[in-house]
């Protein structure tokens, strides 16, 4: 898991291209750091078993067996898929000190997370992404 130092992403486009390839909403929260509503996205509840990526550059950032029911109004995961996957990064917006979480190839907002928070999880972690970030791909 990378963190605050920032490589160059592996996937970098215009702005104008970024906004070619995603629709408004998915722009608004991938490339402007934006938040959909809570209990409104695609994945908020879903069970499907299968692999969760991004929705920006098309890579692979979570699967359904790091997923777990948060209550929170967004999908909820204990860990990426692969720790190099994500970059985690200081987020001091909006009054808060929170850990934003970047995909690693595309820099594109994918949420926060958040630690000890008492879920009975591995990791005592929850990364809170927002459904619009991601795309399933459902096991065959």
């Amino acid at each position: 898991m990378s963190s605050d130092a920032d490589p160059t992403p592996g996937l970098q486009l215009t702005d104008e291209q970024w906004r070619q390839r995603l629709t408004p909403e998915e722009y608004a929260v991938l490339r402007q750091a934006g938040t959909e509503r809570p209990f409104v996205g695609e994945y908020t509840d879903t069970t499907t078993v299968g692999e969760y990526h991004c929705r920006a550059c098309d890579t692979l950032l979570f699967t359904s067996s790091e997923k777990f029911e948060s209550h929170c109004g967004w999908p909820s995961f204990f860990d990426p898929a692969d720790s190099d996957a994500v970059i985690l990064r200081s987020d001091d917006t909006l009054g808060m000190r929170r850990v934003e979480v970047l995909c690693a190839n595309c820099h594109s907002h994918l949420g926060h997370v958040f630690e000890g928070e008492g879920y009975p999880t591995p990791t005592d972690q929850r990364y809170c992404i927002n459904s619009i970030s991601l795309r399933l791909v459902p096991k065959a």
